[in-house]
């Protein structure tokens, strides 16, 4: 039996890996990338745009969420794709529900973006 990492090892090898699943999903996920860009982007408008520090950390905070659930939605594809090539209606409904989070996530940063600047 393996022996598991403990301590600040641990937490050590928890961020290894979260910094390859980033790599990994910037590489292979064409939107993420776009998503990433748009962050880029958007974060500093944030600091720019924001009256207070609140507004700031809510406009950032949605950008944040994009990206969140965009990795989560590569996640549910990765695991589909990994089942098999054949369709199956429920692996089409799960890649389906994953890109539903994505847009709502979209449609939640387009609408705070929209009532604190405005």
């Amino acid at each position: 039996m393996k022996k598991e990492a403990t301590g600040v090892k641990r937490i050590f090898k928890a961020f290894e890996f979260s910094i390859k699943g980033l790599k990994t999903c910037y590489q292979s996920e064409a939107a993420f990338r776009q998503e990433v860009w748009l962050a880029i982007v958007l974060i500093p408008l944030a600091g720019m745009f924001g009256k207070t520090s609140l507004e700031q950390v809510v406009l950032i905070a949605v950008v944040f969420l994009v990206l969140i659930v965009e990795i989560l939605n590569s996640a549910i594809e990765a695991v589909v794709d990994r089942i098999g090539d054949d369709y199956h209606v429920l692996s089409g409904a799960a890649k389906d529900m994953g890109s539903a989070a994505v847009w709502l996530s979209l449609m939640l940063l387009i609408i705070v973006w929209l009532i604190i600047l405005i």
